[in-house]
């Protein structure tokens, strides 16, 4: 007897309308929002003009002053602004300044963005629940795209933090903050899932005490790193030079010291340097040359450096002149070359393996 095939929709029918937040098949992200700097949109997305995904939750992470808000709260919000995607910016610090605000490029009108100002982690989630219940009523094609930002998730308090305060008790919360805060970014995950919702956050760094394991760790415990899509540990150096890039002894801005921790959609732990000059801002470029140079896409000859494209024209100029036009060449080229690299690898791995000799049994 013929066996009857098995019809998987009534079964996925009704697991997504009795199970509250479960969605089905895949939720691979459609929209991407640029970070405002070309060489850390390809380390976090493997593409220079894409950057963080709605659909899911990226965390940058580092010391004071390391750049932090001048990417999320400046660059982020304001390339989301740019594709009519709606903010809602959560302060927990009580420092985004409207005038500061402005001066990074974002748009301040109730229209485009809604600011909030909480303390505590509780707030954060019910106001984030309470979106994603009127989200999902509503019909699908009135759905907007929307952007949460949360500056910052370690300012951020738990209910027993606020009730020690007031009593006097300052022992701490026996990690409590650590829990909420999972509890949070895992929840905000599954909600978003299947939805053009997605959250960016920053979060505080402290030094590591590990000699085997140096690099800064990031606050409020691992739980919340496991459920984002994307990590950043950004780390403050001094940027000792003038707008020609000569050095000086004065500080004009900081470097941004970015190492991708954690992604989904390109190789982690490769970093980039981004300048953020305090005069100007950052440049998108920046960064861009070390991070070609450093994949042996610019090669150096003599004092000068060349790039050779996908269809065989070399490009050869001084480092100064490696700007604007031609790393949008080299951009543009790069996914055809990358292909090209792949083919001649695999080409050469089937090489060996036809030249290798047979083993003889005994």
């Amino acid at each position: 007897m013929a066996t009857k095939a098995f019809d998987p929709s009534k079964f996925r029918n009704s697991l997504t309308k009795s199970i509250k937040g479960m969605s089905s098949g895949f939720n691979d992200p459609q929209d991407w929002i640029s970070t405002g700097n070309f060489a850390l949109n390809y380390l976090l997305s493997g593409d220079f003009r894409k950057g963080v995904p709605l659909g899911k939750v990226s965390v940058f992470a580092g010391e004071s002053g390391a750049g932090k808000s001048y990417i999320v709260s400046g660059n982020i919000v304001k390339s989301a602004q740019e594709q009519g995607i709606f903010v809602v910016l959560i302060d927990s610090e009580n420092a985004l300044d409207e005038k500061w605000l402005h001066a990074l490029g974002v748009e301040t009108t109730d229209d485009k963005i809604l600011k909030l100002n909480m303390a505590m982690i509780d707030d954060v989630a019910k106001t984030i629940s309470t979106f994603m219940d009127d989200y999902r009523a509503m019909d699908e094609d009135d759905r907007p795209k929307v952007l949460f930002v949360v500056d910052s998730l370690g300012m951020l308090m738990s209910p027993t933090e606020v009730n020690q305060f007031e009593a006097g008790d300052m022992k701490g919360d026996m990690g409590r903050k650590a829990k909420a805060l999972k509890a949070l970014v895992t929840n905000c995950v599954n909600m978003f899932g299947s939805h053009n919702v997605g959250m960016v956050v920053t979060n505080h760094t402290y030094a590591s005490q590990d000699m085997f394991d140096p690099d800064d760790k990031i606050s409020g415990g691992s739980g919340f790193i496991y459920a984002s899509s994307m990590v950043v540990a950004m780390k403050k150096l001094k940027l000792k030079e003038d707008a020609d890039g000569n050095k000086t002894s004065t500080v004009n801005g900081i470097r941004a010291a970015c190492k991708v921790m954690k992604t989904r959609y390109a190789k982690p732990f490769e970093g980039v340097q981004v300048k953020i000059p305090y005069e100007t801002g950052m440049d998108p470029y920046s960064g861009m040359f070390d991070l070609l140079e450093a994949k042996g896409l610019l090669e150096k000859q003599g004092n000068r450096y060349k790039y050779i494209s996908s269809t065989g024209e070399e490009t050869l100029e001084y480092r100064k002149n490696w700007t604007g036009e031609l790393l949008e060449m080299i951009m543009a080229d790069l996914p055809a070359k990358e292909q090209q690299m792949v083919n001649i690898a695999n080409a050469d791995e089937e090489a060996v393996d036809q030249n290798e000799e047979p083993v003889l049994n005994e």
